[in-house]
Formats: C-alpha cells, sequence, structure tokens
C-alpha cells in the first residue's frame, strides 16, 4: 500500500514510532504536533530514509488549528486514508484537586481532539470508500486509574467514541479501532518518574506478568496492522498492548 497517513502527537514517543512504523509500511505521513519543530525533525528523519512525509504544528483541541492542517496534508500527500490519534496529554492530580481548567485541558486535548480529528479525515475516506482510523485511549480508561481522574475520564471517553463511530461508518469501508496501551517506556513515562509521580521501571514491570515495560514498536506494530487491507474486517475493538496486565 501506498496511502495517506496522519499521525497525531507525532513529534515524540508513542506517536513518533507509529509514524516510523507507517513510513516503513510504505505510506506517505503527516506528522502532526503540538511541538511544529518536533514534528519537522520526525518528518526529515522519515524523508531521509527515502519515503514522503511532512511535518507540522497543530493543536488537536482547537478545530481551526485541525482543518488547517489537514488542508496542507491534502495539497501536499493526497486525501487522507489513514489516521492515527496519538497526541495526548497525561498527568496525576487527587481528585479533590482537579481544577477545573485541567479537567477542561484533558478532555480537550484528549477527547476533543481526536473527535475533531475523526471528522476532518472521515470526509476524505467516506468519499472513496477506504479508510483505517486507530485511536489510542489507554488502559486507564477501561479501568480506572487512581489520581487519574481526568486522564481515565477522557480516555474512556476514546474508547466510546471509537465504538460509535465504527458502527456508523463500517459499511463504508472505513474501520475504527482503539489501542489501550499500559504501560509504555515513552518520554511521557519518564517525566512522571523523575516527578516521583511513577515508580521505577523495575517496579512498574512486576504489575505485567511479561514482565517488562510495553515500547513505542509495540504498539506501533498493532497499528501498523490495523491501518493495512488485511485488518479490514476488524472494527470497534478495543486491542490492548499490555503484557497482560489488562485482560
Amino acid at each position: 500500500m501506498n496511502r495517506v497517513a496522519v499521525v497525531t502527537g507525532g513529534g515524540s514517543g508513542l506517536g513518533e514510532s507509529i509514524a516510523v512504523q507507517l513510513s516503513r509500511d510504505g505510506h506517505r505521513v503527516a506528522v502532526l504536533d503540538i511541538d511544529g519543530d518536533s514534528a519537522d525533525n520526525v518528518a526529515a528523519r522519515l524523508c531521509a530514509d527515502g519515503n514522503q512525509a511532512i511535518g507540522l504544528q497543530a493543536d488537536v483541541s482547537h478545530s481551526d488549528s485541525v482543518h488547517s492542517a489537514f488542508g496542507v496534508i491534502r495539497e501536499t500527500l493526497g486525501a487522507v486514508e489513514i489516521l492515527v490519534t496519538s497526541a495526548a496529554v497525561a498527568g496525576f492530580t487527587r481528585f479533590d484537586r482537579i481544577t477545573f481548567e485541567e479537567w477542561n485541558r484533558f478532555l480537550a486535548v484528549n477527547l476533543t481532539g481526536t473527535f475533531l480529528c475523526m471528522q476532518a479525515a472521515l470526509s476524505d475516506m467516506a468519499s472513496t470508500q477506504w479508510g483505517r482510523i486507530v485511536t489510542i485511549s489507554s488502559a486507564a480508561g477501561q479501568n480506572g486509574a487512581s489520581r487519574q481522574g481526568h486522564y481515565s475520564a477522557s480516555k474512556g471517553g476514546v474508547i466510546a467514541l471509537s465504538k460509535s463511530v465504527a458502527l456508523d461508518y463500517a459499511a463504508k469501508g472505513i474501520t475504527v479501532n482503539t489501542v489501550p496501551p499500559f504501560v509504555i517506556d515513552t518520554p511521557m513515562l519518564r517525566e512522571q518518574q523523575r516527578a516521583k509521580k511513577l515508580p521505577p521501571a523495575e517496579v512498574l514491570s512486576k504489575a505485567i506478568p511479561a514482565g517488562r515495560l510495553g515500547t513505542g514498536a509495540d504498539v506501533a506494530a498493532l497499528c501498523g496492522f490495523l491501518c493495512s487491507d488485511a485488518a479490514g474486517y476488524i472494527t470497534g475493538q478495543v486491542i490492548g498492548v499490555n503484557g497482560g496486565a489488562v485482560i
């Protein structure tokens, strides 16, 4: 395949791994990130490997920013056929101390951002009767998580939204699935560890039957499959990448 793929939050961490996987699979990749320089750097590395890619600064929580980015993607790469929504904010706050502003920020990026990007991509997919959408949710959205009421709520919303859109678009050749990772070794995780809000990797690993933290490549491999022709009969599913931590 050689399709146009959009990865939000693609400037680092999990999103970067997904962008690399999709590029290796032969797709033209648009890397979107709130940090435009990081998006450009990832896209430049993909191009250096002989692939076609562009980096764009975009705030997925704002509709104008999303629509502008998707307009550039269409002009530069073509109609959007694959979307992976990896942009997210995360953190730990005791429930009674979550401010209204913090609550709204988590929902705006994690849930509304997913909604806006899905809407922007679906018009292209519906017109060609082919599309692949993978949303990145979280095990916290499945089971809840201590001191993460805002994060868990936003990611639980991503799961429900993905299932609903899958039902609406299945007959149009468009699949929508969600991947809820558990503990993935990313810059976001290490930042929380440095802030003493999460324990070291050796402690976290004890909660995972596989005995190790997940990697970006673990999640990216599944995303690559779900975005392929081979996954055309898989939709509306929640497929965990968690080493057996959530079953």
